[in-house]
Order: structure tokens, then sequence, then C-alpha cells
């Protein structure tokens, strides 16, 4: 069964998902995401919105963080803030879905500006609540297309912290998250090395190292175990297309 460049970084970053992890959810391709990983291999998934939605099991694609469709058959609502501090800050978040318009070699997120912050070439819609989640999630995944605009050697203004300048400076900075995990695209998967430096570690069926690296604004490392990852299933396309996103809001 064919698949598209979307199907294929939402499956692949699902895949990532362990049974029993607790997930700070968005809307949008990383709610296919974690929805698809609770339907397939993660059944105990235990999904958190930032309204305050905790245990959410929604029978529809919510199409915003407030849907009513969240609560029904949740295991608790609560406040924002109480999902803030109670449980993202407290260490009770496992994963944190993350996505940015530009992510730098250190797996540092822009999401505020596109060029300088005094007078930027584009004005984005910001953090969220993704800074804290970047600082405070025990792992976070992002996922984004691979282009060459989107992956500089240095972002332009640095909403949610990845690595900094290195590990070193993470930790430094005293924030208790372990940062970024890997970052999924529609060519790969980069995970951090020893130092939080981005490297190539997974590429998906037909794509080339050389096609990642032109795509990359830095000289990307190539891990040395270079896997290639595994094609969507039927099973978890139909679920993806027939259940998920029947109408092909964030498939298209």
């Amino acid at each position: 069964m064919s698949y598209s460049s979307a199907e294929l970084m939402i499956v692949n970053a699902a895949r990532l998902l362990r049974d029993r992890d607790v997930v700070f959810v968005g809307v949008g391709q990383p709610n296919l995401a974690c929805n698809l990983a609770r339907r397939t291999h993660a059944p105990n998934l235990v999904m958190i919105y930032e309204a305050g939605v905790i245990g959410a099991r929604p029978a529809r694609l919510p199409l915003s963080i407030g849907d009513p469709t969240l609560v029904s058959g949740a295991a608790s609502v609560c406040s924002m803030y109480d999902i803030f501090t109670l449980y993202l800050q407290r260490g009770n978040v496992d994963v944190g879905f993350l996505g940015g318009a530009q992510i730098d070699r250190f797996g540092n997120i822009n999401a505020t500006v596109i060029g300088d912050y005094s007078q930027p070439k584009v004005r984005l819609p910001g953090s969220g609540g993704a800074m804290e989640i970047a600082a405070w999630a025990n792992r976070c995944y992002i996922m984004t297309p691979h282009q060459k605009r989107r992956f500089p050697e240095k972002v332009d203004f640095c909403t949610s912290a990845g690595f900094l300048s290195g590990r070193a400076e993470r930790q430094a900075a005293g924030v208790r998250g372990g940062g970024p995990q890997a970052v999924v695209t529609n060519l790969g998967i980069m995970e951090p090395d020893e130092t939080g430096e981005l490297v190539l570690t997974h590429i998906h069926p037909g794509v080339q190292v050389e096609q990642v690296q032109e795509n990359t604004g830095w000289p990307l490392k190539v891990a040395e175990d270079l896997c290639v990852t595994q094609p969507p299933t039927d099973e978890e396309l139909r679920i993806l297309r027939e259940e998920l996103d029947p109408r092909g809001v964030y498939l298209r």
C-alpha cells in the first residue's frame, strides 16, 4: 500500500512511544501519532492535553486542545495550572511531542520569529506550552518536514530549549527534563550524540544519506550503524485513514 510523507512521519513517531507512557499531546500530527500508538502497540498510553485533560480517549479527531471530545471518557479534568505544575514540572510526564519552524544543530526550537526579533521577516505563533514541555518532560520528540530552511545551524530565536550549545549547557541551566531524544522527519530520524548534537541515525526506505545532508543547514554527521526504518503497515495506514483522520485534515 502506498503512503504519503506525512503518514510515514506520523507512523515512525508513533513507534517511538512505549506502552504506559504519559504523553503531553498537542493537536495535529503529534495527536495522530499518539492515538495511533494507543490503537496499536501502546494500549495503555496516557494522553494529557494542555487544557487540563488527563487520560483522554477521544472518539474522534480533536480540533483543538479545548475540543469537548477530549473530556468524554477521560480519567480527570483539571486546570491548566495543575497540568503544568503538578504533572509536568514534577516529572510525571514521560514524553512531550513538539514541532517548530526551525530546529537547529542541538535540537533548539524556534516558533517565534524568522529573522531578527526586533524586525522579523515572519512572526510565528510563539511558544504556547512548548517552552515548559521542552524543559521538563522526561524526553521530547520533535516532528517536522525535512527542509533546509527548517534546519539551520542555529535558530533565529530560541523558543524552546534543546541542548542549547551542548549537553553541558542544558545541565547547567538547571532544567530537569531529558531534552530532545529524536527528531522525526519525512526523510529519516536524527538523535543527539554524547554532546547533544543531532546525528542521522535512521533513513526511510528509498532515501539517500546525501539527500538528508543536502536538506540540513549544518554538516550533518551520520551514525556508523545507520538503520533503515520499516515502512508503514497496512493496518497502521488503515487506522490513520479510516479511524483517526478520515477527512484528511492532517494527512494531506
